[in-house]
């Protein structure tokens, strides 16, 4: 059963119609969030990616029996560390160009965008509808095509593969780590591989352990970026299945 995907199109270089229905996302974008747009380079492109100046301030839009039905936060609303240094990696390195690529809780899309613009194929996903609607914006505004879709790590239905997963700063709870693990799992072709980008958290220990009792080869590289005046940490794990 194929995900219900919502095609986002290449604009066209120098489109009216693109320009008019980038200028319409912006203004509803704008009518609901305080909206802060960061510029970033990668390889050798520039992107520029429009996400919420305050996401703390999302949480009085949560209510109580909303948060108590799945303690969903609104952590799609920033742009962490762990995606950047995803992005740059994926963007250097060329090595998704041609593949069928899906993200795991893409947030505003920064890794998808630099994974399709390097020339993946891309199913963004993510659990907010809310998220969904910047990474659509955004990949209008760095002029790449790409697929965006609702979807729930914890309850990955149908039986198609991708020969990449990636996924940026996922590993922030523990009760996240075996459904990402599934999700990786049932999501994975043979022969295919998933980039997880963390910053050092201890639970990734964790997941790294659950991920070598499901069959996966792990290699990681660690690498540090600049935030600021702060430099950060990253590992991106690389987990290989081998093919049958």
């Amino acid at each position: 059963m194929p995900f219900d995907r919502y095609r986002v199109p290449e604009p066209v270089e120098s489109g009216r119609l693109a320009e008019d229905e980038l200028s319409s996302l912006r203004r509803q974008l704008a009518a609901e969030y305080d909206l802060q747009e960061l510029c970033y380079r990668f390889g050798e492109s520039d992107f520029c990616f429009l996400s919420v100046r305050d996401s703390y301030a999302l949480l009085d839009r949560i209510s109580p029996e909303e948060f108590l039905k799945d303690e969903q936060m609104p952590y799609w609303a920033e742009i962490w560390p762990a995606a950047v240094t995803l992005s740059r990696q994926l963007m250097e390195r060329g090595e998704l160009a041609g593949k069928s690529v899906i993200e795991l809780g893409a947030g505003v899309g920064m890794a998808s965008i630099a994974a399709a613009k390097s020339g993946a194929r891309v199913l963004c996903t993510d659990y907010s509808t809310e998220a969904l609607k910047f990474a659509a914006y955004n990949a209008l505004r760095n002029r790449v095509a790409l697929d965006t879709c609702r979807l729930d790590w914890r309850m990955v239905k149908g039986d198609e593969k991708f020969d990449a997963v990636i996924a940026a700063d996922v590993l922030y709870e523990r009760v996240n780590l075996l459904p990402i693990v599934t999700a990786i799992d049932a999501l994975l072709a043979e022969g295919g591989s998933a980039y997880i980008a963390d910053p050092r958290r201890r639970l990734a220990d964790q997941f790294i352990e659950l991920v070598a009792e499901n069959g996966f080869r792990i290699s990681e590289t660690r690498m540090y970026d600049a935030e600021g005046d702060q430099t950060v940490a990253v590992t991106i794990y690389r987990l290989e299945r081998s093919a049958s």
